[in-house]
């Protein structure tokens, strides 16, 4: 594996909604319901509009790993979205990884160059032990905040140094 991690450019829009959509398959597949899944399938073309948008806006900083010429991972962090005073500034705001280059030290690559060893914090869908398992090794832990969202039940992890 020759590993490659590369900020997005707006030409990698639909490269990066492909693999988004594909890591989401993989990651949430039994604990999402497939109607949500297939319904963001149905929205591709919205949603390679809005990584266009979000990538030429330079708000988040958007990273992709390529494995040679193909997209497995990326990831998105950027201030903090949520208005707790004692929360860390940065926010990890999402981080996949293809299932087929799980534990290739894709995830770790990403979150090495997104926010080193930065005190920040993430969103983590409750019973993605896989991700849990992950954030815990690098230092993040469960500061007992959690939110509804459409996908189910997510919980916060905070990593202070």
């Amino acid at each position: 594996m020759t590993l490659r991690v590369l900020p997005a450019r707006v030409e990698d829009a639909e490269a990066l909604t492909d693999l988004h959509l594909d890591v989401w398959d993989e990651a949430y597949g039994a604990l999402v319901d497939p109607v949500i899944l297939h319904a963001r399938r149905e929205r591709r073309a919205e949603r390679v509009a809005s990584w266009s948008t979000i990538i030429a806006a330079g708000s988040s900083a958007n990273l992709l790993a390529w494995d040679d010429e193909r997209l497995v991972g990326f990831s998105s962090t950027g201030t903090g979205r949520d208005p707790d005073d004692d929360l860390p500034p940065l926010e990890l705001m999402g981080l996949y990884v293809r299932a087929s280059s799980y534990g290739l030290g894709v995830g770790f690559a990403l979150l090495t160059e997104a926010i080193g060893g930065a005190d920040a914090y993430l969103w983590v869908l409750d019973g993605n032990e896989r991700a849990i398992s992950f954030y815990e090794r690098q230092g993040f832990a469960f500061d007992g905040s959690t939110k509804p969202e459409d996908v189910g039940l997510e919980r916060r992890m905070v990593r202070r140094g």
